[in-house]
């Protein structure tokens, strides 16, 4: 029997946000599901047209890297900006002017007439997406709070967030191969139109929920911080690890995010309240997602270079040979997320998930220049997606469980930047890896057609092997962390240290909340 319990919003009006949203909340997972696969589209999509992109504008091979950085640039360092304005306005607010703006700089960015267009267009396209990103992720959150229908609505949320690279690549070669490059930044002007007639449609206009002052200060630690280390692992990729700048923008970015991490705790009104991270089922959910994310970038990029460079691929193909991992992943997400979750919580299943997809790539990486796809290569792809679907989907669940209201934002932002920073980690450092290994291979042989070949099926193999090392310690790091327990019991899980500034002098508040058996 269920029971519902409906608590006012101090200041009136939330009740009715909440009941409006929850009487549509599935049409407002259909338009969270199309803003959300549109940002993740295109950390891939542009990827597949850059060639073209490049003979169409004439830029050289190191310009060429700054159309992927300047979107991860902006994006990753201004995710907890973005979340902290959604809590500030209202995440509605927050969403449509950023599928507007993501839109307006896609157009922008079709348009472009030389390689300066392009990478503004590629930066502001980032700094949106930095804020609707926490805002689907918040309303989500706020939207779906029975158990059971946050297991499912979660698990096609974690499908889209985990997919939608793979659905990038193939998306991306369509429209490369019989439209135009352009296309694949013009396409998101019908992913924006679309998710912005939803949701002026469908969400209530909400209220801001947390009207603290802004922590200008921690603001800018977060953000410079943020910036060096994106920046830093992106120099790496196109230079080395030794490079003065990349060790600089690196050590920078390190001391700027511990010093963000140690102003917080003595803050008034902190931009991340510790009590968000220092919840071991939502800290132990952020690093799963770090680990997790490293991987997955560097099983997208080596496997598109190993199917397209060695087995020879169309960039078409390529895509639809991801579509297994796909299906796979839609699949696993549901029955973790909906089953599984509720029952086990997130101690066993994110842990394992890791390994299956350890295991999976250790598969990968034993593939060899005439390998057959469908016998070397799908089996492994579908077992990655089970893995995929037992942590990825969860995490994203787990880590926003049992968040205030006017944490929503933020907490959804810490988990996106765990994201983007997890995948601009793994692009620079399986890059660099797979760098060095196709040039030690060459150590000793003559530079010919069949052993540079050779070399770079060792890289690929190499980048698979470091991959599923990757997930092994995120695995290990998740197990260590992450509470036991069924999710009734961890949504009411108290933050490790419990002295938290910017609650000593907030008065209490009283939330709109909606659930099916407790309210918190």
């Amino acid at each position: 029997m269920t029971t519902l319990m409906t608590m006012e919003h101090a200041g009136g009006g939330g009740t009715s946000v909440a009941e409006a949203n929850y009487g549509r909340r599935w049409w407002i997972l259909v338009v969270l599901g199309v803003a959300q696969l549109m940002v993740i589209l295109d950390s891939t999509i542009v990827n597949i047209a850059l060639p073209t992109a490049q003979h169409d504008l004439h830029f050289s091979n190191a310009d060429r890297q700054w159309i992927v950085t300047a979107y991860s640039l902006a994006f990753g360092s201004l995710l907890l900006l973005g979340g902290r304005i959604g809590d500030l306005v209202g995440r509605k607010r927050a969403l449509i002017v950023g599928l507007v703006g993501f839109a307006v700089a896609s157009a922008i960015g079709g348009s472009s007439v030389n390689f300066e267009m392009l990478v503004i267009a590629r930066t502001v396209q980032g700094a949106f997406g930095a804020l609707l990103a926490p805002s689907v992720l918040a309303l989500l959150t706020t939207t779906f709070t029975d158990p059971g229908e946050r297991g499912r609505a979660f698990g096609i949320y974690g499908a889209i967030a985990g997919a939608g690279g793979a659905l990038g690549l193939l998306l991306g070669g369509v429209l490369t191969s019989y439209a135009s490059w352009r296309w694949t930044l013009f396409v998101n002007l019908v992913f924006a139109a679309t998710a912005t007639a939803g949701a002026l449609l469908w969400l209530k206009n909400d209220e801001g929920t947390d009207h603290d002052p802004l922590d200008l200060p921690g603001l800018f630690l977060v953000a410079g911080g943020l910036f060096c280390l994106v920046f830093g692992f992106s120099h790496a990729e196109t230079t080395s690890w030794r490079d003065p700048f990349t060790i600089g923008f690196l050590v920078a970015g390190v001391l700027l995010v511990a010093l963000f991490a140690y102003f917080e705790t003595r803050a008034k009104h902190p931009l991340l309240p510790p009590r968000v991270v220092l919840n071991r089922t939502r800290g132990g959910s952020v690093l799963a997602m770090l680990f997790a994310s490293v991987g997955i970038f560097g099983v997208f990029l080596f496997l598109t270079y190993y199917l397209q460079g060695t087995l020879g691929f169309s960039p078409v193909k390529t895509g639809v040979a991801f579509l297994p991992l796909v299906a796979a992943l839609a699949v696993t997400a549901q029955v973790s997320n909906r089953i599984l979750l509720p029952r086990f919580g997130p101690k066993p299943i994110v842990p394992i998930g890791l390994l299956v997809s350890a295991a999976a790539l250790f598969g990968l990486h034993l593939v060899g220049l005439h390998s057959s796809y469908v016998s070397h290569v799908l089996p492994y792809l579908i077992v990655l997606g089970i893995g995929f679907g037992l942590s990825v989907a969860p995490s994203f669940s787990t880590g926003t469980l049992g968040l205030a209201p006017q944490d929503a934002g933020v907490g959804s932002a810490t988990l996106n930047t765990a994201q983007q920073v997890g995948g601009s980690i793994g692009t620079a450092l399986l890059n660099t890896v797979a760098a060095g290994a196709a040039t030690s291979y060459l150590v000793g042989r003559a530079v010919t057609p069949a052993n540079l070949q050779a070399a770079l099926l060792h890289s690929y193999r190499t980048a698979f092997l470091w991959s599923s090392l990757i997930f092994v310690a995120g695995a290990v790091v998740g197990g260590l962390v992450l509470q036991r327990g069924g999710l009734t019991e961890l949504a009411s899980e108290k933050p490790i240290a419990t002295v938290d500034p910017g609650l000593e002098e907030t008065p209490p508040r009283i939330h709109t909340c909606r659930v099916r058996v407790a309210c918190r």
